[in-house]
């Protein structure tokens, strides 16, 4: 039998890679393990949740809408509105199951087959959420990494790109606060880029999911800049729960744009789309309603903001993180730094390169070490001193 060729060069996801990297290895015996590889946010739960889901738990007994029930696409007009300062009607809103199935699914419902008479490029980032290549690959669109290293700010320079590339470009992928650098795109930033889309007619896919985790100043966001310039048709932003709220685990996201792009993306999840159960739909309406939580919760990424700057701030190269809650670590090489943290310290991060791709023969993540600053705050102050001890000499 056949299979096709276009996910034939991906490789492996970054966490089935980290177990075979790790898997000769054994943290050292009287230190207790702590494990900051995965994006996963472990503070508490909102108090409504577990209620909101007794109360409604009888509606499982319905099919749940798939672009979202009136009163959740409602509440995230209403949270769009006091975020971001835009008027987004429900029409311009759909749910989605977690925002990683939503940056798949918009590209296969808004990339056209080609672009100026040729195969369609796609933007993204280097390093990157992994979802944007295999989104690229199953619309046989052409991938075009770009780097977003020290050099250009931990950001990608897509203005830079030549003119020919950005013609054949039908969609960008650019994450703020970026993952893994947490590195944020500051208004003039997404001004310029989303004056390159209308130049050059194509989408920027704007994913957002870190927007609520930040140090001092609520990120700027895409779409809400494209409104300003008249531009809306060239943003679809991309948000959930997961992090916002805690809860990975409600799969609760949305994504945001023109009432045209929406509409087609909508056509596509009626027929491939996973709708979310009507009682974390529920969830969903309360959370997207209630700020407390989120300030709550991000009191406690701030805290541990200023105990790894604490911490880390003396070693070259350190880059205080604007948004999100990971550290990207500059290390001389990301797997035998993961290797000698687990072996020799007990910490398990992930290899930078695992989130890269080599281009020209350079990959821009293999000298870092991705660290997510998921756990409670005492256990994080040890785990990065344990990192600093072994990787940088003891502070």
């Amino acid at each position: 039998m056949a299979y096709p060729e276009r996910f034939s060069n991906l490789p492996d996801y970054a966490f089935p890679r980290l177990r075979r990297l790790l898997a000769d290895l054994t943290p050292p015996a009287g230190v207790a393990p702590v494990v900051m590889t995965i994006g996963e946010p472990r503070h508490a739960i909102p108090d409504f949740v577990a209620p909101t889901v007794a109360r409604t738990v009888g509606e499982l007994a319905k099919y749940p809408p798939n672009e979202g029930t009136p009163e959740l696409l409602a509440a995230i007009s209403g949270w769009l509105k006091r975020r971001h300062g835009i008027e987004v009607g429900t029409d311009r809103i759909t749910a989605l199951n977690g925002t990683r199935e939503g940056l798949f699914n918009a590209a296969l419902a808004l990339c056209p087959e080609t672009k100026n008479g040729g195969q369609p490029a796609v933007l993204i980032p280097n390093p990157f959420y992994q979802v944007y290549a295999v989104a690229a690959a199953a619309v046989g669109a052409r991938p075009v990494y770009v780097p977003a290293t020290a050099e250009t700010g931990h950001l990608p320079d897509f203005a830079g790109l030549d003119a020919a590339t950005l013609d054949a470009t039908a969609i960008c992928y650019i994450c703020s606060p970026a993952n893994p650098q947490g590195t944020v795109a500051d208004r003039d930033y997404l001004e310029t880029l989303i004056a390159l889309a209308e130049k050059h007619d194509f989408l920027i896919f704007a994913d957002e999911c870190y927007s609520e985790i930040w140090r001092d100043t609520p990120p700027t966001g895409a779409l809400a800049v494209a409104e300003a310039m008249g531009l809306a048709g060239r943003v679809v932003m991309f948000n959930s729960l997961s992090k916002r709220s805690n809860l990975p685990g409600l799969r609760a996201g949305f994504a945001a744009g023109s009432a045209e792009n929406i509409a087609r993306f909508r056509v596509l999840r009626s027929y491939a789309g996973a709708p979310l159960p009507l009682p974390m739909q529920r969830v969903a309406e309360v959370a997207w309603a209630d700020e407390d939580h989120v300030t709550e919760s991000r009191a406690l990424y701030q805290e541990k903001y200023a105990i790894a700057d604490r911490i880390l701030g003396n070693v070259p190269g350190y880059l205080p993180p604007e948004g999100g809650f990971f550290l990207w670590l500059p290390v001389d090489d990301g797997e035998a730094a993961a290797r000698r943290l687990w072996s020799e310290a007990g910490v398990q991060v992930l290899p930078g390169a695992y989130l890269s791709r080599e281009v020209d023969g350079r990959n821009p993540g293999a000298g870092f070490i991705r660290v997510a600053l998921v756990g409670p705050a005492g256990e994080t102050e040890e785990a990065l001193t344990r990192i600093r001890d072994l990787l940088y000499g003891e502070g």
